[in-house]
């Protein structure tokens, strides 16, 4: 079989190129199997149902209209960590010109004539005088791909770093420093950090996370910087806060038209992936997970249908996305059983209302796979399902 590839955006080459030209297709179909994009919203765009997989290169997933694509069984992955060092250098370079006027000293120098460059420069250089990051403290919150690598290299250069995230992983954990400090409320962070770096997924309740009442509760020598989503930051509330002194300054990664032009706030062009090795590993991560789930149908980072992986062994395997509703597993091997088939082996996940459950078939024809399909097609809570037929036998 040949599957079909849609893909928005520049996709990295080195991405595109890992898939075999025997299996995939590129561009070429109406009705395509997959998409693959970075930016492109789709949102307003009429989903094929030939569609299974989406996979977005790079973390965030707000330009994929995730309910409904979840209610059509369509998986909905993402790259998390494949640009996690290029944001983290960009954080990391943002508090030093946070700290030291580097930009300004930069700007300045370029009005200079030749004459008497060496003592103008001496006599001025005070207007320059910054502070160091050394001895500061950093809170940092989101301990995720990216937050984990702040909080680590924060603390490499000689900061005093805090972290809040009551849902960090093991693998995470794992890569934490010792050294960086847990906190068990972010309201910690509020009050003693010197610099607020924040690291969160935008979700309906992460909306505004940061808002008047903490932005009261900062430092007024207090340095704001998000580079995760820009609606985790009230942006009035933050201005409101910079034109009162109760914080020094804000960083952003996401330009506003009220944020443009203001003292004390610093907008970026949206840089924080924009590395050459950030678009190649978030390319190449896409493809890989989207080409491993449409030859074998195993999932990993999905945000909306659970990790699911059992080993390829037989010759067909059976994949089914339902909801997450008792007694599914029963109604569909009795299907099974009614068609004489014999179940191999079975894995069922679940997360939240939706479950997904794939079976490895000891044998099948044409005929009776055609079969099964329709049979399992009649249960009410099943959403969608195919026949995957094993590449590597």
């Amino acid at each position: 079989m040949v599957f079909s590839i849609k893909y928005y955006n520049q996709i990295a080459q080195e991405g595109l190129d890992l898939l075999d030209t025997s299996k995939y297709s590129l561009q070429d179909s109406k009705n395509p199997d997959a998409i693959i994009l970075r930016s492109e919203s789709l949102h307003n765009k009429q989903l094929p149902k030939s569609v299974m997989a989406v996979a977005r290169a790079g973390a965030g997933t707000n330009n994929i209209p995730i309910e409904e694509y979840s209610e059509n069984g369509v998986v909905v992955f993402n790259t998390p960590g494949a640009n996690a060092n290029a944001v983290k250098e960009l954080v990391l370079g943002s508090m030093l010109i946070s700290a030291r006027p580097i930009l300004q000293g930069i700007t300045w120098t370029d009005t200079l004539k030749n004459e008497n460059l060496e003592q103008e420069v001496e006599a001025n250089k005070k207007k320059f005088v910054g502070t160091e990051l050394e001895n500061k403290t950093l809170g940092v919150i989101g301990l995720g791909a990216i937050g984990s690598r702040v909080a680590n290299d924060a603390y490499q250069i000689g900061m005093n770093v805090l972290g809040y995230d009551p849902h960090v992983s093991v693998d995470t954990a794992w890569k934490m420093s010792r050294r960086v400090q847990r906190v068990l409320s972010v309201d910690t962070i509020f009050a003693e950090a010197d610099f607020i770096s924040i690291h969160i997924p935008l979700l309906k309740e992460t909306k505004h996370f940061i808002g008047k009442k903490e932005l009261e509760n900062m430092k007024d020598t207090a340095v704001l910087l998000n580079f995760s989503r820009g609606a985790l930051v009230d942006h009035l509330a933050v201005i409101e806060a910079i034109e009162t002194n109760t914080i020094k300054k804000y960083i952003t990664d996401f330009p506003e038209k009220e944020l443009l032009n203001k003292k004390g706030i610093t907008v970026l062009p949206h840089l924080g992936a924009s590395t050459k090795e950030a678009e190649i590993n978030c390319a190449k991560s896409a493809v890989k997970t989207l080409s491993f789930f449409l030859e074998t149908g195993n999932i990993r980072n999905s945000i909306n249908f659970p990790t699911t992986e059992m080993i390829f062994k037989t010759k067909y395997r059976l994949s089914i996305f339902h909801k997450n509703v008792p007694n599914m597993i029963g109604k569909i091997s009795q299907q099974i059983a009614n068609s004489q088939i014999n179940i191999n082996n079975l894995t069922n996940r679940s997360h939240k209302d939706l479950a997904y459950t794939l079976i490895d078939l000891d044998d099948l024809t044409e005929e009776s796979s055609l079969i099964i399909l329709e049979k399992i097609n009649n249960i009410n809570e099943v959403i969608r399902t195919r026949i995957i037929e094993n590449p590597y036998l």
